[in-house]
């Protein structure tokens, strides 16, 4: 390895490649960033797609917007940052993972619109599965539960609800991708069908202990293999992006889901290091090295990444609903106009008053994994007003995460102490962070470089390119802003948590 990646180095020297085009598709806008020689960001572009709603519980996106806003955002910042075509080294591409993209192999035209990894429409399917036993077989191999989340039971929706579909998939006619596939498959005109192994490990279908995609389990979702995408490691090459794309063909060299491109972007690298990125949702990987760890506490068991035909494994906890309680309070109740406005509310709360709002509005992911489950609000007074709501909303992300780093705990006691590292959108709020190390009784360290799943996949690329450092660099370049130590009395932190518990226990649908 340390061989080709000097061969790569020199390579990229002589022909003066020094910036990376990162393409981050995410579930409400793509975001493309230019990097440049010293991974710092050149320039950013931004664009918002519609979302489609088309009963409750579906959520869905047209494939075309997904494509027609990268492709503008990535013209976008290449023109912002100034940078030549044949200065780019490689594209990296992360992504909304699950999200599920049927399309022909031949026109290029979508099946339908994406099924997006929120949608909760294969309930009633992974309940019969359940009960017919699979779930074992299927948690053994792909280190995930039965639950709508993943793409494997939307492929197969995908294929009972369109005439002919499964006829023509069988006969190579239709692909199956998710986005990072899609895009892949456009930015090469078709050339390339191709995922990475963290993406494959979301789909239901790959078996992440022996590396392939399953037979079996496909059978039993009636889903021919002939549409699935060839796996590759998460640093590699993934064909060459279109000359009239971008000026000259441009490799794409690095592909991740986006939980693992943050995780790559937050360095965790060793063993026992854990972070968390605060979006939409919140999801929680702990890097467990070269073995998977079988979760007994109902979290997931994934990839974290995968370099040089090895995987490192990670156990995953998912939270459907965090920054999305903020939204909730400004779109919903209309008591804030903007997010900021949440920490000021939150600190005049009446701290007599004990309010545990559980955002169950799509259910609850882990360590509960309930999708049936409904939102529910305890503590209520007449007293109860808008401070005591922002609060107990930021506050059930704090509750949240603690369940994951509980269950965490449990299934690998090898964890020890951490540090939680962490990014997204909710870590600019102080409040929250300091909320979250007095919850969890551990520090929080935030990054000076907020943008760790763009950088996650940037640095992918540009290592395989030859223009960044190997992983221990990569590294010891890690800076931090500020790192947040619990302060709240032991004995307060856990009665405060029971209360939560006791909450999520009243609203569970199995209670």
């Amino acid at each position: 390895m340390r061989v080709e990646a000097r061969r790569r180095v020199r390579a990229a020297r002589e022909a003066r490649l020094t910036c990376i085009l990162a393409i981050d598709q995410g579930t409400t806008s793509s975001r493309a960033i230019v990097f440049d020689e010293r991974m710092g960001i050149a320039a950013v572009a931004q664009e918002e797609f519609p979302q489609h709603f088309p009963q409750s519980g579906w959520v869905e996106h047209d494939p075309a917007d997904i494509w027609s806003s990268t492709a503008a955002v990535c013209r976008a910042a290449l023109e912002r940052a100034g940078v030549a075509p044949g200065a780019i080294a490689g594209i990296g591409i992360t992504n909304q993972r699950e999200t599920t993209v049927v399309w022909d192999r031949e026109t290029g035209q979508p099946l339908g619109r994406a099924i997006v990894w929120q949608d909760r429409r294969t309930s009633g399917l992974c309940a019969e599965l359940r009960a017919a036993g699979h779930e074992a077989t299927i948690t053994e191999r792909t280190g995930l539960l039965l639950d709508p989340y993943f793409s494997g039971t939307k492929l197969k929706w995908l294929l009972d609800a369109h005439e002919g579909a499964r006829e023509r998939a069988r006969a190579g006619r239709l692909l199956f991708g998710t986005v990072d596939s899609w895009l892949i498959w456009r930015l090469t005109g078709g050339a390339v069908h191709a995922t990475d192994a963290t993406n494959a490990a979301r789909t239901l279908l790959y078996n992440i202990r022996e590396g392939r995609w399953d037979e079996e389990i496909c059978g039993l979702l009636d889903i021919p293999m002939a549409m699935l995408p060839e796996v590759r490691d998460s640093a590699g090459d993934f064909g060459l992006a279109r000359a009239d794309l971008f000026g000259r063909a441009v490799p794409i060299r690095g592909v991740a889901g986006d939980q693992q491109a943050a995780t790559v972007g937050q360095a965790c690298f060793r063993p026992g290091m854990l972070k968390a990125t605060y979006g939409t949702g919140c999801f929680a990987v702990l890097n467990t090295g070269e073995t998977p760890v079988a979760s007994r506490n109902r979290l997931l068991t994934t990839i974290a990444y995968q370099l040089d035909g090895r995987p490192t494994y990670a156990l995953e906890g998912s939270i459907f609903i965090a920054g999305a309680v903020v939204q909730w309070l400004r779109d919903g109740l209309r008591i804030i106009r903007q997010a900021s406005e949440t920490q000021a509310l939150a600190e005049a709360a009446d701290p007599g008053q004990r309010l545990y709002l559980v955002p169950a509005f799509t259910g609850l992911g882990a360590p509960y994994w309930d999708p049936d489950c409904r939102g529910a609000i305890f503590g209520l007074t007449r007293s109860s007003g808008p401070a005591e709501f922002a609060r107990a909303a930021l506050e059930s992300v704090a509750y949240q995460t603690r369940d994951l780093l509980e269950a965490m705990r449990a299934d690998w006691p090898e964890i020890g102490d951490t540090v939680l590292r962490v990014d997204g959108g909710m870590t600019a709020n102080d409040w929250v962070l300091q909320g979250l190390a007095d919850t969890l009784g551990a520090p929080v360290d935030r990054p000076r470089v907020l943008e760790t799943t763009a950088l996650g996949a940037a640095w992918l690329a540009g290592m395989q390119a030859g223009v960044y450092p190997g992983p221990e660099e990569f590294a010891r370049s890690w800076a931090l802003d500020r790192r947040f130590e619990p302060a709240m009395d032991a004995g307060l932190r856990e009665d405060r948590y029971a209360g939560w518990r006791d909450a999520v226990g009243r609203t569970l649908s199995r209670a």
